[in-house]
């Protein structure tokens, strides 16, 4: 019997390049292998296709081959089917593509040059299987796409004949849209009668995104905003043209968070609503780690270091606030001449400010378990998670007032606090100028102990889970099924 429907479960087929727990190079892996366990108690069966890059082939010696494609873009390839912490998991190992040194998008000297084709190769197999099912007879009835390197799926499915399954696309960040040459048309098994504006071309080439936005039956973002915002030349990258005339088409929903992984009672300092003693040995424990002396509010930074971020900012407006008794813990990387100068704030404020280059989970819990403030000034945000997290542990969001950031914390102005209803504050526009005024106000807040205890309070009771947003995504499946 058909796996999926002796439980009365519907079928997905979610297409990914990544995925937690097997591979994390941001967000969008979280939300993926989030997104499954969220939506079995929506009734929902989710199966996620992601590639069997070098360091996940040991995992198939173990699990039994579901499908096969002899011509996969210049070799062989075949799915494995497994379950990794509770996830199904389909692994297209293809080695010709995926088993490499490097990352799974690029390697030291740059993107990998067949990107184009690896990722075709990943949506050809998945188009195939939502129109033929696996060998062991799961079938799905909605193919959920993500991002750009997922985005010929929806495209392969369309342009093969009549379908009786729906197509989602979902854009995590816009501006990744894959881009290929015009020349490779029919490399990537696309046909060339589509090759026209209102179609596959775009700006003489093809973009993956854009195959699936011209495609997909719906089009979601990872935040209302974000969906309202990619109608604007300012965010939309070149495709804002193409959402605004799919706006009946498009939806916003917003991501969550594994509460079950980010939760402050779990931590080996335990705190919670009820028992804020735990936040303040967090912060002094965090203190104590990088040698820290900060009088006030504690900010904590948790991101890549890009301009997208607004990290630029930071040098800008970290003096007044050093002054004002603030300090700082940094942990990420990314450009080069960013690392180099957060690393001169070291210098510059010793005792004050603390910065990691790199990532480290277990840091990463410690720092929002030990922080005050939580900042996130990006100049353009589709959801964010790391504002969230702040809420869940009551690490007060300073945010720029864009996409999922303006969409989950109320910012602390007068009206807000009155009505007892105030989570973090926000700013607008994302420049130095706002932002050093929403640093002053932190401090404001901060130094009153009975508004700012409140405050950490609302930010830890405000919903940040998959709830909500699985419903969501369950309703847009729902609408997509045959009558």
């Amino acid at each position: 019997m058909e796996k999926g429907r002796d439980m009365g479960m519907k079928r997905v087929l979610s297409v990914a390049s990544e995925c937690v727990p097997l591979l994390k190079t941001g967000g969008l892996a979280d939300v993926v292998g989030a997104l499954p366990g969220a939506l079995a108690g929506q009734g929902w069966e989710m199966r996620v296709l992601m590639p069997a890059y070098r360091a996940l082939r040991p995992r198939l010696a173990e699990w039994p081959v579901v499908f096969v494609e002899e011509d996969l873009f210049g070799g062989p390839g075949r799915v494995c089917a497994g379950e990794v912490e509770g996830v199904s998991m389909l692994l297209l190992d293809a080695p010709h593509l995926f088993d490499r040194e490097g990352g799974p998008y690029n390697t030291a000297g740059g993107d990998w040059p067949d990107n184009p084709q690896r990722f075709a190769a990943l949506s050809w197999v998945a188009a195939k299987i939502a129109r033929h099912g696996l060998g062991d007879g799961w079938r799905p009835q909605i193919l959920h796409a993500h991002d750009w390197q997922a985005g010929f799926a929806p495209a392969y499915l369309a342009f093969g004949g009549p379908r009786d399954v729906g197509t989602v696309i979902t854009i995590h960040n816009i501006a990744f849209q894959g881009w290929a040459e015009a020349t490779m048309v029919e490399a990537l098994r696309l046909p060339a009668h589509e090759f026209h504006p209102a179609a596959l071309e775009y700006y003489g080439g093809l973009s993956s995104l854009k195959a699936a936005m011209v495609t997909a039956d719906r089009i979601t973002t990872v935040s209302p905003s974000y969906a309202a915002e990619l109608m604007r030349p300012e965010f939309g990258m070149g495709l804002q043209g193409l959402i605004a005339a799919r706006a009946a088409d498009v939806v916003g929903i917003l991501n969550g968070v594994d509460e079950g992984v980010w939760a402050p009672e779990a931590e080996p300092l335990p705190f919670g609503p009820r028992k804020m003693k735990g936040k303040a040995a967090n912060r002094a424990a965090l203190c104590a780690e990088f040698g820290l002396e900060v009088p006030g509010p504690l900010a904590v930074v948790v991101s890549r270091l890009t301009d997208q971020k607004g990290m630029d900012l930071l040098p800008q407006v970290l003096p007044d606030f050093i002054a004002a008794g603030g300090g700082l813990v940094l942990l990420g990387s990314g450009d080069k001449a960013l690392e180099a100068e957060m690393l001169r704030l070291v210098e510059r404020y010793p005792g004050r400010v603390a910065v990691r280059i790199g990532y480290d989970e277990a840091l990463s819990h410690r720092i929002f378990a030990g922080g005050d403030a939580v900042l996130v000034p990006s100049r353009f945000e589709p959801c964010g998670l790391t504002q969230m997290y702040g809420l869940r542990y009551g690490t007060i969001p300073v945010v720029a007032a864009v996409g999922g950031l303006a969409d989950t914390v109320i910012t602390a102005n007068p009206a807000a606090l009155a009505a007892g209803v105030a989570t973090g504050v926000t700013f607008h526009p994302t420049d130095a100028i706002a932002f050093a005024e929403a640093l002053r106000r932190l401090v404001q807040l901060h130094s009153d102990r009975t508004v700012w205890t409140q405050l950490q309070k609302r930010a830890m009771a405000q919903p940040v889970g998959w709830g909500a947003s699985a419903a969501a995504y369950a309703r847009l499946y729902d609408s997509l099924l045959p009558a």
